[in-house]
């Protein structure tokens, strides 16, 4: 594993797998939530869009034509 960034008492890391990890200032595993809020907050991960709102527009299109 690589240390790619550390932050506000976060360590990112790479593992060889190519996916990221954080641990925190204690060196324990930050997983769920947390975790997406500090790839978040360090530009590694993008917030998700919303494919509903693109859906129902599309729904709304093709039952007026």
């Amino acid at each position: 594993m690589e240390i790619v960034k550390k932050m506000d008492g976060y360590s990112i890391v790479k593992k060889r797998s190519g996916r990221y990890g954080v641990r925190d200032k204690s060196n324990n595993w930050v997983k769920g939530e947390k975790k997406l809020e500090v790839l978040m907050k360090a530009g590694f991960l993008k917030a998700p869009s919303s494919k509903k709102a693109v859906s129902s527009q599309e729904e709304e299109t093709s039952t007026e034509g």
